[in-house]
């Protein structure tokens, strides 16, 4: 049976998924990548330019940076009246900025698209090309076993294995805390054009640690 009718008929919903503080998960996209520093990657400049080669002009929308310090994931994504109207569906549509990042920082970005209604979708670029991609509608999903024998747990595992579950495996997250990047509790939108957006990206990802060196005794 496709998933759809699990939907109708069982407790567990993938179209709106619950968080905790009776949040709701609305559609949203991104692009996803671990870093350990944005110094001298010039992020700034760098989505400017990407954003007029893609033909947006004018006024700049706002930057949403969001971090899972513990991992050092980043998501960016615009944000405000100026951020593309396309919505969530403008992250999978559009290349150049992960392409131009994922060379800049020489690691994988993921763009990424979560319609709780329909669908998600992810593709990785890198060094500057596209380099995988996965895409899972919901409508199409036939489930492993009879529904009246699906439980919980299996569905979760199930979900696990789609597009973004295995993201959230990659880096080393669950799937509920990768969706639920966008209200993380480090983050902050900020001006691309602001002349001190290097330093505020930077205060947003964790300190570096410093190895503490040990000596035997002579």
């Amino acid at each position: 049976m496709p998933v759809q009718g699990l939907l109708e008929t069982a407790s567990t919903v993938i179209r709106r998924a619950p968080f905790a503080g009776g949040h709701t998960l609305e559609a949203h996209g991104g692009y996803l990548i671990r870093i350990e520093s944005f110094r001298r990657l010039e992020l700034g400049r760098l989505v400017r330019e990407a954003l007029a080669s893609e033909g947006l002009s004018g006024r700049l929308p706002g930057l949403h940076v969001s971090v899972i310090r513990r991992r050092k994931v980043v998501r960016l994504a615009f944000a405000g009246p100026q951020a593309p109207s396309a919505g969530a569906s403008w992250y999978v549509a559009h290349e150049v900025l992960p392409q131009r990042l994922s060379r800049a920082a020489n690691a994988t970005v993921h763009a990424y698209l979560y319609e709780p209604s329909s669908k998600e979708e992810v593709i990785a670029y890198g060094n500057g090309r596209r380099v995988g991609g996965d895409r899972v509608v919901y409508d199409e999903v036939d489930l492993p076993v009879p529904m009246e024998e699906m439980d919980d747990a299996a569905f979760a595992h199930m979900r696990s294995r789609w597009p973004l579950g295995h993201l959230a495996y990659v880096f080393g997250l669950k799937r509920e805390e990768l969706l639920g990047l966008p209200r993380a509790s480090a983050s902050a939108v900020l001006a691309l054009d602001a002349s001190d957006v290097e330093a505020q990206l930077e205060a947003l990802l964790p300190s570096p640690q410093v190895p503490v060196l040990t000596f035997d005794a002579a």
